[in-house]
């Protein structure tokens, strides 16, 4: 009786967005009836939501494997499948909901939409050669390009960025006012510049006197990145910042927030650092909105740059040869040494498994070992693998970024695992807080700083998307 309540109450759970109730009370039910499609396939939607997209694929096929007739499991396993970039699974499910219900216009559309992808991949793939890319850089010819007259906005001085330049241009963003495409593509190609010419893994040295402010997850939730300036003070050679990946996708306001990040790396490289994140990547942009904003607001042109560029970011910093940040986390194997991170060879987009994969990927765990990713990529690992890749690189710690935490930041694996996200109440929805975090040169001792969202704009998050992101899960 009390698993049929908790059952019944999580169809309000998920009402008021609490998913990681719904999926502890569908669980609960599962254990007294393991033989539900209904639960497995409910379940699977509270994994979709909380960005679980692994789970949520087991569930959605273990539904259809005690029910081959449910059609909201093929939904489900299609939608898993779209968000984990795999759009043939996605395209074979869809088909078979088309099938069944030719009347359904949401289906019929999403069919459409996925079925768009599987031809533009493979049109992709017949086109490609053996010869080496050109870079968009090449084709650009930035100099001839003319800023109107009625334009208002900030300008590059002499084709630099100032900070007057940054404190204009970002007042400018606050308002929802365009950067003129030239000063965008001046930006792209000087960043893209500065970072190809930095190493896979970034290692610097503070002094003791000197602290470093490290932030998570920002997903183009410009006017909380503002508010963390605001809180923390702006960018300097005095206080410098280091964004750990995910600056794009989800939030409506990916390119203002990047375009404000790569102003500042310019300002000041040796000062203000950024990491690659899994949301740094083509298959991710294209889903999750990135893409389709630089395209609205500028054009698809500009979108490949930002890829090019991406690609140069860099995966990992270390502190004082004793703190190791990345967007993800540890590995799928032992014996991953700082030496093979330096290794990597990073202008690409990420491979399937690996330890480039991993960083931008994996996720902790409380148990020890290893098991499969929440996610569908990579792994998780527990706290026995922190501590044998903390011995045998002779670090401290490790701070990564990459899952929502409630507080904008969590502690995990006797202290040697600590999480930041730095996007509170994340896609509008979440109510989380955020956070960052301050290290000193003295003790390296973690000291963490909780903050708010603030208002913004009335755009929605995801509105930018793939249609297919944007819909209903069924």
């Amino acid at each position: 009786t009390q698993t049929a309540l908790s059952v019944s109450d999580t169809f309000l759970l998920e009402l008021y967005k609490d998913y990681e109730n719904a999926i502890k009370y569908y669980s609960e039910a599962l254990e007294v009836n393991p033989s539900n499609a209904i639960y497995y396939s409910n379940r699977s939607l509270a994994y979709l939501r909380t960005e679980c997209y692994g789970y949520a694929l087991a569930d959605a096929t273990k539904a259809l494997e005690i029910d081959k007739n449910y059609i909201k499991g093929y939904y489900r396993r299609a939608t898993s499948n779209m968000a984990l970039g795999k759009f043939k699974a996605a395209l074979k499910d869809y088909e078979t909901v088309v099938r069944v219900r030719p009347n359904d216009k949401d289906a019929k559309m999403k069919y459409q939409e996925c079925n768009k992808i599987v031809k533009q991949k493979a049109f992709e793939r017949a086109i490609a050669s053996d010869e080496i890319k050109k870079s968009v850089v090449d084709s650009l010819d930035i100099e001839s390009m003319t800023i109107e007259d009625d334009y208002e906005g900030p300008k590059l001085e002499d084709g630099k960025v100032t900070l007057r330049f940054m404190k204009e241009m970002m007042d400018w963003f606050k308002d929802q006012k365009k950067l003129h495409r030239k000063c965008a593509y001046q930006i792209l190609v000087q960043v893209k510049d500065v970072l190809s010419k930095l190493p896979s893994l970034v290692e610097i040295t503070l002094k003791e006197v000197k602290k470093i402010t490290i932030c998570g997850d920002t997903h183009g939730q410009y006017y909380d990145l503002l508010n963390i300036f605001k809180l923390n003070g702006l960018p300097s050679e005095t206080n410098p910042y280091l964004f750990n990946g995910d600056f794009v996708d989800r939030g409506s306001f990916s390119l203002e927030v990047i375009l404000t990040l790569f102003g500042f790396k310019l300002l000041y490289p040796d000062h203000f650092y950024l990491l690659r994140g899994n949301h740094e990547t083509d298959n991710m942009n294209q889903m999750y909105g990135f893409e389709g904003e630089v395209k609205a607001k500028y054009t698809a042109q500009m979108f490949q740059l930002f890829s090019e560029v991406f690609q140069w970011l860099p995966l990992a910093q270390c502190i004082n040869s004793k703190v190791l940040v990345m967007h993800g986390g540890l590995f799928s194997e032992d014996g991953v040494t700082l030496d093979d991170l330096r290794k990597i060879d990073r202008n690409r987009q990420p491979p399937d498994s690996g330890p480039m994969c991993d960083l931008l990927w994996s996720d902790p765990q409380p148990q020890n070992g290893r098991s499969v990713s929440k996610r569908g990529v990579s792994c998780q690992f527990g706290p026995d693998v922190t501590e044998r890749f903390l011995e045998q690189n002779k670090l401290d710690f490790v701070v990564r970024s990459h899952e929502v935490k409630a507080e904008g930041y969590e502690v995990t694996h006797s202290g040697k695992c600590i999480t930041v996200f730095s996007a509170p109440n994340y896609c509008d929805q979440m109510g989380n807080k955020g956070a960052y975090i301050h290290l000193r040169g003295s003790d390296l001792k973690p000291e963490f700083h909780q903050f708010t969202a603030v208002p913004h704009p009335n755009v929605k998050p995801m509105a930018y998307a793939n249609t297919l992101m944007q819909m209903g899960m069924m």
